[in-house]
């Protein structure tokens, strides 16, 4: 297994990539929609509109790059000689990893209240929750590429 993980390492590591960028999209995305969601009167066409497009991301772009970004990140986590466990990036790395999965299902939960017209928050929550995944990305780029631990 291992020889056949170390054989596979390009392909696996532009796999994860093509998936992260994916999943980033979408979590950078889908908090703009729902800025544009909350000028929308409950109800109006423009609205369920964007029930529609924010359904679709979530279902068709966000959630399968996620599971892909986590099934080709666990791939090199196996690939013998790619991690040196005894770093404090990688921990550093999983673990804003983790946050970001949860930041993913709490915008799905965000869905969910839009499509239940049961959405609260002003645009201004929404605005400053498209930052999030942004700064996670940043830390788990540098975590990845500069190892600083």
């Amino acid at each position: 297994m291992s020889a056949v993980l170390a054989a596979l390492y390009p392909w696996t590591k532009a796999l994860h990539i093509i998936a992260v960028i994916s999943w980033m999209a979408g979590l950078l995305y889908l908090p703009r929609l729902f800025v544009y969601h909350c000028a929308a009167e409950r109800g109006s066409s423009s609205s369920e509109t964007f029930k529609v497009m924010e359904r679709r991301l979530l279902r068709a772009i966000m959630n399968p790059a996620m599971i892909a970004a986590y099934v080709f990140g666990l791939s090199l986590l196996l690939t013998p000689g790619i991690v040196d466990w005894q770093s404090g990036w990688i921990y550093a790395k999983l673990g804003l990893v983790a946050v970001l999965t949860w930041h993913h299902h709490r915008q799905a939960s965000w869905m969910k209240e839009f499509a239940a017209d049961r959405n609260e928050r002003p645009a201004r929550f929404f605005r400053m929750q498209n930052e999030v995944p942004t700064l996670l990305m940043i830390v788990i780029v540098i975590m990845v590429v500069v190892r600083p631990f």
